[in-house]
């Protein structure tokens, strides 16, 4: 998998190029947490309309996160062919006939099916946009990482605080309105995309290529791979459980959506501030240790008093979700080049999302064995110690390139080199210094 190099423009052109893509980046990024975060809030009145037990359902909180595994595999050889802006489009589309079809469906196969199809443009964004990002704006990193996060926060919110709201309002199956009504903003993301112009690609220029499989031998690609599942999973046993959770206390299906929603609501703010503190090599360590003690807060604050301050639990559990975006920003500083920069977030994402997904599923099956919540909070307790013993490592200043010399070949060092996963218009970078 290759691409060649070409000189960046000047022209206001390429301006306004930068402008769409920009544009397209951010709402792209609303819709990576729509489809997930509107299961939880009416997970009960999916189980009822399926007929399926407390263990299915745990797989359904699952099924999400193995498809960001899973499918986020295909980004990289997918950009590589065809233009990133087309792959980027036809996973939204897809995406949205998804959430429709998962909303239609009359038994748990249809809407695993649909679960699996609304999952793509998901996906394929998380492991696409940071390599995007390190190639159309090298040097506003932070910024990029924090609008696009941010947008991921509102969607999430709005998917999290209304969905059991729509669901009652639309009466019985209800929920199935509250599901698909996402998939209008899916197909609204992917006309940027459609419209980002492309340049021929120069033949004869320099091409490089990058090798994804010898990340294996990095011992900086597992420790960001441990991070980032750890993290993922705090957010997905918050996203799939905590309604139900506070549900079965007793509360309100509104009420406790609304509070899921303020949780993603508080992230806004959070994926907007952590990623240009976290650009600050000495700032790392005290915010993962921040987050972690807000997690440690927030968990300990449901366990105990549920239906007491609520609110400030489910706040502290969004201020503890600061990780995700500091692992996102993690992966544009530890690795040299656009190249680099892409298979470790392919790698780490995809194998990542696979350890993510065991929290989830395995919170639906301890409830469906005891009957109560008690193996969900020895789970995220034992996340988040193992969260702080990963994440220490990685803040350590160093590269994945320099681990694994060969990850990147056909160009020496210092010559340009492109993004292998296929940002277009390809823009010549530096190589990595010596």
């Amino acid at each position: 998998m290759s691409r060649p190099a070409t000189t960046p423009p000047t022209t206001a052109g390429h301006r306004r190029g930068l402008v769409l893509v920009g544009v397209a980046i951010v709402l792209t990024g609303f819709n990576l947490r729509t489809a997930v975060n509107s299961v939880g809030p009416v997970l009960q009145e999916i189980e009822d309309g399926l007929g399926v037990s407390s263990a299915t359902a745990g797989l359904i909180t699952t099924l999400p996160v193995l498809c960001f595994a899973v499918l986020g595999f295909a980004g990289p050889p997918l950009a590589a062919r065809f233009r990133d802006g087309h792959v980027l489009a036809a996973a939204l589309l897809v995406m949205a006939v998804g959430l429709v079809g998962r909303a239609a469906a009359g038994s748990f196969p249809l809407f695993a099916l649909g679960t699996v199809a609304a999952m793509a443009g998901g996906a394929l964004g998380n492991v696409l946009l940071p390599g995007l990002i390190k190639r159309y704006f090298p040097t506003r990193t932070g910024l990029l990482v924090s609008a696009y996060g941010t947008a991921m926060a509102v969607g999430g919110a709005l998917a999290s605080g209304a969905t059991a709201a729509i669901a009652e309002r639309f009466g019985e199956d209800g929920w199935r309105w509250a599901l698909g009504i996402w998939a209008a903003f899916a197909v609204i993301a992917a006309l940027p995309w459609l419209a980002v112009p492309a340049r021929p690609d120069n033949p004869s220029s320099r091409r490089s290529t990058v090798r994804m499989r010898t990340l294996v031998h990095s011992r900086l690609a597992w420790s960001m791979v441990l991070m980032f599942g750890l993290q993922a999973m705090q957010a997905y046993v918050i996203i799939g459980w905590t309604a139900q959770y506070l549900r079965d206390q007793g509360m309100s299906a509104a009420t406790a959506g609304l509070l899921v929603g303020l949780n993603a609501v508080i992230a806004i703010p959070v994926n907007a501030v952590v990623p240009p503190l976290a650009v600050r090599q000495h700032l790392q360590r005290p915010l993962l240790v921040g987050c972690v003690c807000c997690y440690l807060a927030g968990w300990s604050g449901l366990a105990v008093a549920p239906l007491t301050a609520t609110w400030l639990w489910v706040v502290l559990l969004g201020l503890g979700l600061g990780t995700f975006a500091m692992v996102l920003t993690l992966l544009g500083l530890r690795a040299r080049t656009p190249e680099s920069t892409a298979a470790l977030s392919t790698v780490t994402q995809g194998c990542g999302y696979l350890l993510a997904g065991v929290g989830p599923l395995l919170v639906g099956v301890l409830r469906g064995a005891t009957g109560g919540y008690t193996g969900m909070f020895m789970l995220v307790y034992a996340g988040i110690v193992l969260l702080l013993i990963t994440g220490w490592g990685v803040c350590r200043a160093r590269y994945v390139d320099d681990e694994v010399p060969g990850l990147v070949v056909g160009a020496p060092t210092g010559e340009p080199t492109v993004e292998v996963a296929g940002t277009e218009p390809p823009v010549t970078v530096t190589g990595p210094e010596p």
